[in-house]
């Protein structure tokens, strides 16, 4: 496998800001966003990289900008290294296929979540309360059920490291306006909907996600990654059955290895094994397949 990245090293270009999986880089009139191999579960980034997964979310994301454009505006100047800034240009082939020259955005300080299916810590919420987020469910819905309507249920946004935290509505109003979170919440819901109706076209049930947006001179835009495996819960159609844990398309492979080895979810992660490698990387690459109709080169 040509260009496994676990870390960027590009000593001619201003370093921003370092994600779990992207760093960012100042370009001065924009900003150079790079997907690296990096692999994180639990909020936590697991020493193996998984190789190529950079590009895989890249080119989905390029792939739902283009879909959602005429819906809300992005950040993407170009995903071809051939647009990039000279000082890109000794980096190239690391940079192709796995990084975007996007406009520099405020970024709004929450993540914008949508469920349409009832998993992962909506599960264990409504099992404890019988809601998500403030958000009141009907009862004896069982894991994995389709929602009767997909919800908003945003998060905070925390560092490398920290675990992301469900917040209510009311708190969302506190901590970016009303105005503003009723719109990227309409937002939210519209992209989701959108994608899981296109998805769905292509076997794949887009169970949740989440979104993030930011503020250019005051205007509302899409940023960072769209509905990838990363930030989604891909089901495949063809094996869904309520009532217990699916069968994914995404991170989700890793997590339940990780819980069966009983790592206590805390840094560092452990070593992962080859196998667990390979089929890791074999369902991300399974969702960009099916979700573009085209295989790409890693």
């Amino acid at each position: 496998m040509k260009n496994v990245v676990f870390e960027t090293d590009f000593k001619d270009l201003t370093l921003v800001k370092k994600g779990k999986v992207r760093d960012m880089y100042d370009l001065g009139d924009a900003l150079l966003m790079v997907a690296t191999d990096r692999m994180s579960a639990f909020d936590v980034i697991m020493p193996d990289p998984i190789p190529g997964k950079g590009k895989i979310l890249t080119q989905i994301s390029l792939f739902w900008f283009d879909v959602m454009k005429s819906l809300i505006p992005n950040h993407l100047i170009s995903g071809d290294v051939a647009d990039y800034p000279d000082s890109c240009k000794p980096y190239a082939d690391i940079l192709r296929g796995r990084s975007m020259l996007v406009k520099k955005a405020e970024p709004l300080p929450i993540e914008c979540v949508v469920r349409g299916y009832i998993s992962g810590s909506g599960w264990k919420s409504y099992r404890e309360s019988g809601a998500i987020c403030g958000i009141a469910l009907p009862d004896g819905l069982k894991e994995s059920d389709r929602l009767p309507e997909p919800i908003f249920t945003p998060s905070t946004k925390e560092e490398v490291g920290e675990h992301d935290i469900n917040i209510d509505f009311e708190e969302t109003v506190r901590r970016i306006g009303r105005p503003l979170a009723e719109k990227v919440r309409e937002l939210s819901l519209e992209i989701y909907r959108k994608g899981v109706e296109l998805a769905a076209e292509k076997g794949i049930i887009i169970a949740d996600t989440k979104f993030e947006f930011g503020l250019i001179d005051g205007e509302l835009i899409l940023i960072d990654e769209v509905m990838t495996p990363d930030s989604s819960r891909f089901w495949p159609q063809s094996d869904y059955r309520p009532g217990g844990p699916q069968k994914s398309f995404d991170k989700q492979y890793l997590r339940d290895y990780l819980t069966s080895i009983g790592w206590n979810k805390q840094p560092p992660g452990p070593s992962l094994p080859e196998d667990v490698v390979k089929n890791t990387l074999g369902k991300y690459m399974e969702a960009l397949t099916l979700l573009t109709g085209t295989d790409h080169e890693l």
